[in-house]
This record gives structure tokens, sequence and C-alpha cells, in this order.
């Protein structure tokens, strides 16, 4: 496969991708990375590959690809290449809670001679970090990180990367319990989604929407909360990115816990249920359908973490055990003696 070639059957996976055709377009693209000999081209497919992966929550899959895309960047001997290289190999360690690699990693990118590249991607590399900081409860590091990757961001006037180093403070200031900043900075991105996101992914909108849910619900605004999350879970349907509606469905738990609904499973919860969108009910009662093998009957169970967690009732249990299917045990955490629970990393309380 030629290099013309290559580069329209790349077009097509991402024509077939945007129009949620996902697994056309990873057909597509799969076959390029097989029969083209072009590494301009094969680098470019295996960063689409990186991204589809990423969104659709199969993070080992992610890390295969940015593995072999480093070596093609190799190939190609340029820096500009390696740089993007190492970063879809941060990320890809971040997703799955290697932080300790992520911060590796994006300590590589970072001492990497000065590329055009690093000037585009120096404000990402510093977002990753301040993640993987955020991960580890390292909360001064990632402050700092998240700092330097908003000052890429305002001098650089990318408003997109503005707008995930704030969903990214909405998640730091959450876990250091400071509410009014953890709603503040969520709002901020909703805010440059709609001065700036008109030709955006509606991803951005989603996780704006996601984190002002978290922080409403923190703030006891609950109402608020379930409507941010009702919005972020439909363009996570829409979309069809899975960590976002485990997300989105973890929150809706959480909000539930916090009115008192305790000890009723979801799928009984009809009337509270019947007030949300039909994509969300259907999302709801589609995804825990046997999710009650292994948990005893009607009984709340907590999860002993490192951390005193709150008692989480049958419904949430439900929830949960809906995010580990989602996720899969190929591509769920494993959080080892440094690393926080697999569900503090999600949702923080």
């Amino acid at each position: 496969m030629g290099q013309d070639q290559t580069k329209q059957q790349i077009e097509k996976g991402l024509q077939l991708y945007q129009s949620n055709q996902t697994e056309k377009a990873l057909q597509v693209w799969t076959k390029v990375l097989e029969k083209s000999s072009d590494l301009m081209g094969r680098f470019r497919v295996l960063g689409c590959l990186v991204t589809a992966h990423s969104e659709m929550g199969r993070y080992k899959e992610m890390l295969k690809f940015a593995v072999v895309q480093i070596d093609t960047a190799r190939e190609l001997e340029d820096a500009d290449f390696l740089l993007e290289s190492y970063l879809n190999l941060a990320r890809s360690n971040e997703k799955l809670c290697e932080f300790h690699k992520t911060i590796s990693y994006c300590k590589t990118c970072l001492g990497l001679p000065g590329t055009r590249a690093g000037a585009q991607l120096g404000g990402q590399v510093s977002l990753s970090m301040g993640n993987a900081f955020l991960g580890l409860s390292v909360f001064q590091k990632a402050l700092e990180s998240f700092e330097k990757a908003l000052r890429y961001a305002h001098n650089n006037d990318d408003a997109m990367l503005e707008c995930r180093v704030c969903c990214s403070l909405g998640s730091f200031y959450a876990q250091v319990k400071d509410y009014e900043k953890a709603l503040f900075f969520p709002c901020k991105a909703a805010e440059l989604v709609n001065n700036y996101g008109k030709g955006w992914s509606l991803k951005y909108r989603a996780m704006s929407q996601y984190h002002m849910a978290v922080a409403y619900r923190l703030l006891g605004r609950l109402g608020s909360a379930m409507e941010c999350c009702e919005e972020s879970m439909k363009i996570a349907l829409q979309h069809g990115d899975r960590p976002l509606q485990a997300l989105c469905l973890l929150c809706f738990a959480d909000i539930h816990r916090s009115r008192g609904d305790l000890e009723v499973p979801a799928e009984q919860r009809d009337p509270e249920l019947s007030q949300l969108p039909p994509l969300i009910h259907e999302a709801w009662l589609c995804m825990t359908p046997g999710s009650r093998r292994g948990l005893p009957p009607r009984h709340s169970c907590s999860f002993s973490t490192a951390r005193q967690r709150p008692i989480y009732s049958w419904g949430s249990c439900q929830v949960v055990l809906t995010i580990a299917k989602a996720l899969g045990p190929a591509q769920g955490c494993s959080p080892g003696p440094s690393s926080p629970p697999c569900l503090f990393v999600l949702c923080s309380l």
C-alpha cells in the first residue's frame, strides 16, 4: 500500500470514527497497519488507534499501539514524532494507573532536545504528569504541573488544553476538599466549550459536565448534579465513550446515596429512573443485569481501602460491578502499595 492510498484509508477510517462506526474504523486502520509500507502513514494510523482505544477503555491495547508507535518514530529518526509517541506511552500508563511510569515517560518527553512539537505538546506533557501526581496523591507537585500546563495553554492560545487542565483542576480540588474551586474550574471548562468549542469533539463538553456533576454533588446541590451527569451520560452514549459512561454511572450512584436511596436495587427504583432521559434509563438497566451474582441480596457492602470509605448501598455495588465488567480484567487498574484504590481513581468522594 503506497503513500497516497495509505492517506486515503486513514481519512476513511476517521470519517467512520467520527460517525460513531468505531469498529469499522478500527478494521480500516488495522488493515492499513498490516499492509502499508509508508512509515509516516503507519505513525499516523498508530496515533488514531491509540486515541480510539483510549476512548473505548481498552487501555492495554492503547499501550500496545503506543509502544509500536515509538518503534516507528525511531525508524523515522524524527524528534517530533518521538516526543509525540512518548506522550502517548505516558498517557497509556496513566490510564492503567501506572503513575510512576507515567511520570518517568513525561520526564523523558521534557528531556528531549528542543523541537517544534515540544512547544505544542509541552502543556499536554505537564497535564499528564499532573494527573499522575494526583493519582499518587502528591498534591503539591500535581498542582505545580497543572499550573505549568495552564501557562502553556495561555501562552499558546490553546483553549482545548485549557479546558482539559480545568477539568483536572476540578478533580484536584475535589480531592483536597475545596469544593467551591472544584466547581469553579469545570464551570470555566464549560464556558470555554461554549465560547470556542463549535468545532471540538463533544467529549470536551461531556467531561466538563461530568466534573461539574461531581462538584455539585459534593456541595449538596443534587438536582444540579443530576442534570449535569445526565448531559454528560447522553454525550458519552452517543460518542461510545465507555470510560466516561462508567464514571457517570458511579456519579449517579453517589447522587442516589447522597439522597438516601440506600437499600433499593437500581432496577426497582422506577419513580426515580423514569425521570431520566430514555438513553440513560436504557444504559442503566442494560448494564446492570447479572451483577447481583456474588453479593448477598439486599444488603449494603463496603469496599475496604486505605482510606475510610462510606458504606455503599446495593445499588451502588451494582454500578461498581458494572464498571469492572465494562473495563474488563485486562483493562482495569491493579493498585499497588503506593497507588490509590481503583474506585478512588475513578471518582473521588
